[in-house]
């Protein structure tokens, strides 16, 4: 959430009544009591009344803005919280952890997520020159931003598609290119510039990055992850936890447990199974990590969400 509580308050009060207008256009969608099934491309809606989570997932590049509500993500071993007040950024597809916060049936979380396209960013900024503000520090794959009218009205525009899908073929690409225009102009405008552009360490990383989460299952050796990347071993080190908060190691490790949290919620496989099948050699080792990782064991931890959460095992919320 935006560490100014003055500017947070003033951002929710001047697009209150644009996330108005957004709530009672959803209010007449048909969904599944999670999200809303549409053809959209790339957007995806969500309306929870119930307490979820702690959730995980492995995100991809996307952002997401809340349109009532507060959430709470963990990125390695920081947490970020945001509100109607903030977007949340994701430049490079990160494993994470959200909680969504107070939530009930009169005031439900909503929100709306729209997955990024690398090939449009670099067209746009090659095109028209975008020029955004320097970029801040950390040098951070997510991140979070000012949610300005300029940015709802242009989502409020989107959700209102699904009333007229003989438009979306023609009006959604429209609108999705100006939402990438709006946030490369904004304040988190150089860090999608440096994740989007070849040739800078954010993008070696990126590779690196792109590779363990095809590759996670294998064996990982850092000196040939460091070779891909174009990058010395400890210069890797440096910036790989600079843009994951993680070591490559525990960036490996995330992924693993991640998607053997998956493979268990689908009621597919057991632990064991789903240990072998995400990389590890040792169910004992999986059990101790997993146990570190989300706070029980994984035969409980997935009985309890199983219990407890209608929507587990639908990816990741917005």
């Amino acid at each position: 959430m935006d560490q100014n509580p003055q500017r947070s308050e003033e951002l929710s009060a001047r697009t209150e009544s644009i996330r108005m207008r957004i709530l009672d256009a959803l209010s007449h969608l048909s969904w599944d009591g999670f999200s809303f099934k549409h053809s959209i491309p790339g957007l995806s809606l969500y309306r929870i009344v119930e307490s979820v989570g702690p959730f995980s997932s492995v995100y991809e590049p996307s952002v997401s803005l809340i349109i009532k509500g507060s959430k709470r993500v963990n990125v390695g071993q920081e947490t970020l919280v945001y509100d109607e007040s903030c977007f949340f950024l994701t430049a490079v597809g990160l494993p994470m952890t959200g909680q969504i916060c107070a939530v009930s049936e009169e005031e439900p979380y909503v929100a709306a997520m729209l997955r990024l396209d690398p090939e449009k960013l670099r067209r746009l900024i090659t095109e028209y020159d975008i020029q955004p503000a320097e970029m801040p520090d950390p040098d951070r794959g997510v991140a979070i931003g000012a949610a300005t009218p300029e940015l709802f009205d242009a989502f409020l525009r989107l959700v209102l598609l699904a009333n007229s899908p003989k438009d979306i073929a023609f009006l959604a690409n429209h609108i999705h290119t100006e939402i990438l225009y709006r946030l490369l102009s904004g304040e988190q405008g150089a860090r999608l510039r440096r994740f989007a552009l070849a040739g800078t360490n954010s993008n070696r990383v990126a590779k690196a990055v792109a590779w363990l989460k095809e590759n996670y299952t294998l064996p990982l050796r850092v000196e040939e992850l460091a070779d891909m990347a174009n990058m010395g071993v400890s210069t890797l080190h440096h910036h790989f936890r600079a843009m994951t908060a993680m070591s490559p190691l525990q960036f490996q490790k995330h992924l693993r447990l991640h998607h053997a949290r998956e493979l268990m919620l689908s009621g597919t496989l057991d632990a064991t199974t789903a240990a072998l099948r995400v990389g590890y050699e040792s169910p004992t080792q999986f059990s101790r990590e997993y146990r570190r990782k989300f706070g029980h064991p994984p035969l409980r931890d997935i009985r309890g969400i199983l219990d407890s959460d209608p929507s587990a095992g639908r990816g990741p919320v917005g």
